[in-house]
């Protein structure tokens, strides 16, 4: 048993995979993923063992590999690694102010961070809320019964009817990837996390006016504080087509902004910062059990930290408009299995995957810059 645990410990911290197990055992909802895959950097950075006992109380985990058993995709040791982050749209609590509560959380956006061989670089795949997948049957996150599967259900009801759990059994079910890690933030957490940093630099190439978001910003560079950097994740009426599909681009956008600023904030000469960082981004997240302790986390952080927005391919799941309503997104088969069959042999996403997708078209991207 020791020397189980001990491989174990050497595989989170190495980010390494395991073998498989032997199989026994609303349209107003934030999207804040694109930044937590950006608060892994920064939980990296940021010096988590300095303060363990005061912090490691602060950590969620859920323990999915027990709940999804062995009917999972193998688990190919071949160096790399993938990581599930949502942004949970829970209406609850301090979230309450953002809309009604509706009695249960969505993943209101979704990202697979695929983490090459060498922890150098990674590509990132969007998948859109109102995608319409093949779901699973998954146990109910509430206890009771499970809930069956079904075709044609929105990809973000998986979280809503089977928690984390079954969001990752859903993604496993279209990828034929197995997830190693999950991380989750919320509302609040992303607010809170943004303030703690300082804010993130952005420029406007032109002027974002949206009543929904509450978000109102003339052509010019701007320093965002939490609220704004909610708003701006929540746009999309007045960007690109008013769609999903362009949100989710200045979703992205934002995410290479915040990643270019993380290694500036100073928080090691700044121990106040230091910790006001440490405290908020452990409270705002959500991981699998093999993740949910400082020690764990900060060793998994660690070995990405090193990567920077530059060595990010980010991409949305290749999809097309459902013809029977405009509202919802397909998943193009044949290029979405392109897509999923570069990440599984750890090979980049070819250009060619994405350039017919609807979530490649639009300029919501381009309204937003980096410094």
């Amino acid at each position: 048993m020791a020397e189980q645990q001990s491989r174990s410990s050497r595989i989170r911290g190495t980010g390494r995979r395991r073998k498989a197990p032997e199989p026994t055992s609303r349209p107003r909802a934030l999207t804040v993923t694109a930044w937590a895959a950006a608060g892994v950097v920064l939980l990296g950075g940021t010096g988590l063992g300095y303060v363990y006992f005061q912090l490691n109380g602060n950590l969620k985990g859920v323990d999915i590999n027990t709940q999804l058993g062995g009917d999972r995709p193998d688990d190919v040791d071949n160096g790399s690694m993938d990581i599930l982050v949502l942004g949970s749209d829970s209406r609850s609590g301090d979230n309450a102010k953002y809309g009604e509560d509706e009695g249960g959380a969505r993943s209101d956006t979704a990202m697979v961070m695929h983490v090459y061989e060498g922890r150098k670089k990674a590509s990132v795949v969007s998948i859109p809320r109102d995608t319409l997948i093949e779901r699973p049957a998954c146990a109910s996150d509430s206890g009771g019964a499970a809930v069956p599967g079904g075709k044609h259900q929105m990809f973000n009801t998986a979280y809503q009817v089977g928690g984390p759990a079954c969001a990752v059994k859903t993604v496993e079910k279209m990828s034929g990837i197995r997830m190693d890690h999950y991380v989750e933030v919320d509302f609040t957490g992303f607010k809170k996390l943004i303030d703690d940093l300082g804010g993130v630099e952005i420029t406007t190439n032109r002027a974002i006016d949206d009543g929904k978001s509450h978000l109102h910003l003339k052509p010019g560079t701007h320093t965002l504080d939490g609220e704004q950097s909610l708003g701006l994740v929540r746009t999309r009426k007045s960007v690109g087509d008013g769609s999903d599909l362009g949100r989710i681009q200045l979703q992205q956008a934002f995410m290479k902004a915040l990643i270019d600023q993380v290694k500036d904030v100073g928080v090691f000469t700044n121990p106040k910062k230091l910790y006001d960082l440490a405290d908020s981004a452990t409270k705002s997240v959500t991981t699998d059990s093999d993740l949910a302790s400082v020690k764990e986390l900060t060793g998994f952080a660690g070995g990405l930290k090193g990567i920077g927005a530059g060595d990010m391919k980010m991409v949305t799941l290749p999809v097309q408009y459902d013809p029977a309503d405009p509202n919802r997104v397909l998943p193009l088969q044949r290029q979405s299995r392109q897509v999923w069959d570069a990440l599984r042999r750890d090979r980049p996403v070819p250009a060619s995957a994405t350039k017919d997708s609807a979530g490649d078209k639009g300029s919501a991207g381009k309204v937003v810059a980096s410094r």
